[in-house]
């Protein structure tokens, strides 16, 4: 047998069949196919975690390349000096506000901070009966962590403080452990527990960069909790509302609703009724004021406050409190009291409390932050998520410390102090200030502030939880995220809080899965008067290529969960050419394809499972006289398809794009004849 001419196709002869050996194209597509196959082996997994944390951890500043040495002591010194501030800024941005910060952005960031308090100190009362805590403990809340965030934080505008689904939430997990009717002392130390695992879980996932962790609860599921949050408030405000003496301290809305009708056959008092329906009222109409007209913001901010002073000073002077109106009665004068002592670090209820910290820590993030990335993109600058978790972290740990619970960024509190023209995260400042003040000096006037002022407060605040419009946003464009909704909503309502967060992660997990199990594939062709190639049941003009089957994974992973389900649909499209079309004709034998091009563009990893199934795939299709090409892996595939002599097994079809593998192929089949003559 003659030689073969020099080309990069051997024509190998043995009786009456030909075989392409190396096929690999010809001019630029066997170069580009060089490329992919001797490109360097991807970074190890040790590599990249060392690369994250240089990443994120070292300021870019600190790893530039020094320049050329001095032998100026100053300048060393000058350089020490300004790395470290750098690395200062890191931890504490509010040192940033020094280079630009002017007198009149003070003056915006102390109207808006006073403003804010005038909200802050009413909601946090509510909130923190709401807990089933004492009212002190939400003024607490509303002074240390606010001036921690103020120094970590890198929102402008988020506001912190208790909130009332995570107030809801720490009772309705605590008082199945300890009752806060009959030992209120062992339940307050059971919540500043409680804090501080949900302050280091908080500061946990910012130090190791696992911001990811808050996204396994879905926008849709959020929805649906806060929804179901909401309702659930909203009736628990029965009790202050209707002055019940005896009601549950279960959270579902059957067992709450029992107890609003065996109120019925309790004693009345229709005074505490009258009190609290018209302030409600009054709240709900300047809400809708300051919603209509934003210049009026400021109508629904300052009623909460107003609504306390006036039903405070109603009682006293009338002293309804005689004649069955509620009150707060006695709230504790000073600043926090230091708690450390009462935390329970050694007692059985441990890991229960660590428990619910991960669950609480994970809800407080996820409000905190979707409510700094909403106001952060109004504004057109970024905050850093893993910042943020640091800051919510150290704050609720040292709150935890000081007699605080659980703090966060409220949505309706941060939506005042944006309408109010805040500046930056002074304005926090002010405001914890101006509790503190308030904790000082005026919580003795607070003495008769009737409590369903507070369930008022809490009730004029819960429209904002519930959005309608946005379910039936979500119901239009992804009804499996509609289910986790509306998951999340009824677990919330009929069982709990803590099942309806269950309900929802288990479905958004299972949204995850099934589109990972069973992932899609699809036949392309390519564009007319192009070299793209795209799925023929979106573009209908597109066009199949004689001899070929070309078909496209779309899943980032190929691996021991849907490996096998790829491989059957690949051999389905190859044999049918549409696995949904049941009206096909048997194909001729000229009809089958000669090449199947698996197009790996969406696929970023694979594993050992993933690289059995392409092995099995090419025997099988090689039984059916088929060859097996692979068109755009990524790196990490490319290299573990070499480590497995996969490659060699198909002869080196592999190439940088389906156009490449097509053309190439072509190239190939046309030049069959001609080095068969020449080397006979």
């Amino acid at each position: 047998m003659g030689s073969l001419p020099s080309e990069s196709l051997a024509v190998e002869i043995t009786g009456t069949h030909i075989h392409a050996v190396a096929g690999a194209g010809t001019g630029a597509g066997a170069e580009t196919s060089e490329w992919l196959l001797n490109s360097p082996n991807p970074p190890t997994l040790w590599e990249e975690i060392i690369g994250a944390i240089k990443g994120n951890a070292i300021p870019r500043s600190c790893t530039k390349t020094p320049k050329k040495k001095t032998s100026s002591s100053s300048s060393e010194k000058q350089s020490i000096f300004k790395t470290s501030f750098t690395l200062l800024q890191r931890v504490f941005p509010i040192l940033k506000l020094a280079r630009n910060y002017k007198a009149s952005k003070f003056k915006n960031d102390l109207m808006a901070g006073l403003t804010l308090a005038s909200l802050s100190i009413p909601q946090s009362i509510g909130y923190a009966n709401l807990a089933k805590l004492d009212p002190q403990f939400g003024l607490y809340t509303s002074a240390v962590p606010p001036l921690i965030y103020a120094f970590m934080g890198s929102s402008r505008e988020i506001a912190i403080g208790p909130v009332a689904v995570v107030s809801l939430l720490l009772s309705s997990m605590l008082q199945e452990i300890q009752d806060p009717v009959a030992d209120p002392v062992a339940y307050r130390r059971l919540v500043f527990t409680v804090t501080l695992f949900a302050g280091i879980f908080q500061a946990s996932f910012g130090l190791l960069r696992l911001g990811f962790l808050v996204d396994f609860l879905s926008h849709a599921a959020i929805v649906g909790f806060m929804a179901g949050a909401a309702i659930l408030i909203g009736l628990q405000q029965m009790k202050g509302l209707l002055a019940i003496s005896n009601f549950t301290t279960k959270t579902d809305v059957v067992s709450v609703l029992e107890s609003v009708v065996k109120s019925v056959h309790q004693t009345w008092y229709p005074l505490n009724i009258v009190l609290g329906c018209s302030f409600l009222i009054f709240l709900l109409v300047a809400r809708f004021i300051g919603r209509r007209n934003k210049k009026l913001f400021w109508v629904s901010a300052i009623a909460p406050l107003i609504s306390v002073i006036l039903s405070t000073l109603i009682v006293f002077v009338s002293r309804a409190d005689k004649h069955g109106v509620k009150i707060v009665k006695e709230v504790k004068e000073g600043l926090n009291p230091i708690s450390i002592h009462q935390l329970q670090l050694n007692s059985s209820t441990v890991g229960l409390a660590a428990k619910a910290g991960l669950i609480a820590a994970l809800i407080a993030l996820t409000e905190a932050i979707a409510v700094g990335r909403s106001f952060a993109s109004i504004k057109g600058y970024n905050i850093d998520g893993n910042k943020e978790m640091m800051a919510m972290g150290f704050m609720n740990i040292i709150g935890s410390l000081t007699s605080c619970y659980i703090a966060t960024g409220s949505f309706s509190r941060t939506a005042v102090n944006f309408s109010a023209g805040c500046e930056s995260v002074l304005s926090n400042v002010v405001m914890a200030i101006t509790v503190m003040v308030t904790l000082q000096f005026l919580t003795r006037f607070l003495y008769f502030t009737p409590m369903a002022i507070l369930a008022s407060i809490i009730l004029s605040a819960l429209p904002g939880l519930i959005d309608i419009n946005e379910a039936l946003h979500i119901w239009k464009v992804d009804k499996l995220d509609f289910l986790a909704c509306l998951g999340a909503f009824l677990g919330v309502l009929f069982h709990s809080v803590k099942f309806g967060l269950l309900v929802a992660v288990g479905i958004s997990f299972a949204k995850i899965l099934l589109i990972s199990i069973r992932p899609a594939t699809e036949e392309v062709g390519r564009l007319p008067r192009s070299d793209m190639f795209c799925n023929m049941k979106q573009f209908p003009m597109a066009t199949k290529t004689q001899g070929f089957s070309i078909i496209r994974i779309n899943s980032p992973l190929l691996c021991f969960a849907n490996a096998s389900f790829i491989r059957d649909r690949l051999m389905r499209l190859v044999e049918e050419g549409d696995e949904e079309d049941d009206d096909i004709e048997e194909k001729t034998i000229q009809d089958q394809p000669k090449q199947v091009v698996v197009d790996m563009c969406n696929v970023m990893s694979i594993d050992t499972s993933g690289i059995i199934v392409l092995e099995e795939l090419h025997k099988r299709l090689l039984l059916h006289g088929i060859q097996l090409t692979i068109a755009s892996p990524k790196w990490e595939v490319i290299h573990k398809l070499k480590k497995t002599n996969f490659v060699e097994r198909i002869e080196g079809r592999v190439f940088l794009s389906v156009g490449e593998a097509v053309d190439s192929c072509l190239g190939n089949a046309s030049k069959l004849p001609s080095l068969l003559s020449k080397s006979l």
